[in-house]
């Protein structure tokens, strides 16, 4: 069916009654549940197991040379070697999304940014997992003082960092040379809000109602 005249296109809520809801893998950073819910009151009960996720945000970062800020880092589930934005996890309780976004970009990359807004928000696997994440683009960037840096460890520790031209980083993207979901989708959007003069940017502190730990009582989409 296609869309009638002044409708718009976007995702909706459809809460389902929740019958069951039980932890079947507790894990360090998120969990696996099974839940039992009426789809329909015509239809028997569905059971689904997925990941339980505390949601993630990312941040496109673009220099006055319009290059963008890419990070390289080994992905043990893929056993390669990523071209990434810098990212990190909603694991703060309490803690705002643009604030989360800017801890992370300076952990990862030593950098602080004066002009941050919303580019675009997803889910990267809502078949299997209630993981949403955020992207920022931030600009005018500025280095974090060297006695203020983060100790990366882990996969963190030999982190290659790159400026590229953004132009670079698409065409990487459309020839399937980049595969992490947020550096595709945060470089495709700042490309799209760049051919526009990011007049589609939102506020930095949007309300992020799509994510499943941060809806209001009655949210609208």
């Amino acid at each position: 069916m296609a869309i009638t005249d002044g409708e718009v296109l976007s995702d909706t809520f459809s809460p389902r009654r929740l019958l069951n809801s039980e932890t079947v893998y507790d894990g360090r950073i998120w969990d696996v549940v099974q839940e039992t819910f009426e789809y329909a009151p015509q239809m028997p009960p569905l059971t689904r197991d997925f990941i339980k996720h505390p949601g993630a945000v990312a941040v496109v970062v673009l220099n006055e040379g319009n290059e963008v800020l890419m990070i390289n880092q080994y992905r043990h589930p893929v056993g390669m070697k990523l071209w990434e934005i810098p990212a990190g996890l909603m694991d703060i309780e309490g803690e705002p999304p643009h604030i989360g976004a800017a801890r992370e970009l300076a952990e990862e990359a030593d950098l602080i940014a004066s002009d941050w807004s919303v580019l675009v928000d997803l889910f990267l696997s809502p078949g299997s997992s209630s993981e949403a994440i955020r992207i920022y683009l931030a600009r005018n960037p500025l280095p974090v003082p060297e006695d203020e840096r983060h100790e990366r460890t882990d996969e963190e520790s030999d982190m290659e960092i790159r400026w590229v031209p953004l132009d670079e980083a698409v065409a990487a993207v459309l020839a399937g040379r980049i595969h992490n979901p947020s550096a595709v989708a945060g470089l495709l959007a700042a490309n799209a809000a760049r051919q526009s003069d990011y007049s589609t940017l939102r506020p930095v502190d949007t309300p992020f109602e799509a994510h499943p730990k941060l809806r209001s009582a009655d949210p609208q989409l």
